[in-house]
């Protein structure tokens, strides 16, 4: 996610090496990574491909491993950069629908935005501006520079 893909896709060769039963790591962990890695690259369907992998297994993963949700999440935001509304807001209601997965993952709040662009990509205004509002609720106390929370106002003052 830092834009550093080489050194994200050296990582992921050598976890996939070193753990090749470990389920976590080969339904979790490394769909994320490459659809992590097909997001930076523009490829938004790959990304989705890669991430078939972790469908069976995204709600059960150990919360005290970390990174629950996260290729739901990564799904959701590859279904926003194919411009597919209804599909985006499906999974990250997904996050939102399982707070006991997701707990204080960063990607809660985030599941607010990506609802809230999904809905405005798929014309619901209304439902919109709500998850907009969730989102700020959530992160009413966070440095105002945070270039996401900027974005988000500049979104959200677009809508009509």
């Amino acid at each position: 996610l830092s834009g550093d893909v080489a050194q994200a896709q050296k990582l992921a060769a050598d976890l996939a090496q070193r753990f090749p039963q470990d389920t976590i790591a080969q339904s979790n962990y490394l769909p994320t990574l490459h659809a992590a890695i097909a997001l930076d690259q523009n490829a938004p369907a790959k990304a989705i491909a890669d991430l078939q992998a972790a469908s069976p297994y995204e709600l059960g993963t150990p919360v005290t491993i970390g990174l629950s949700l996260y290729p739901v999440y990564m799904r959701g935001s590859a279904y926003l950069a194919l411009r597919q509304g209804p599909q985006a807001a499906a999974e990250f209601q997904k996050i939102l629908d399982h707070p006991g997965v997701a707990l204080n993952e960063v990607i809660v709040p985030l599941a607010h935005l990506g609802l809230a662009r999904a809905r405005a990509l798929s014309g619901d205004k209304t439902g919109a501006r709500k998850a907009y509002q969730d989102f700020f609720a959530l992160w009413q106390h966070a440095d105002p520079g945070i270039p996401v929370l900027s974005l988000a106002r500049s979104e959200s003052a677009k809508l009509p």
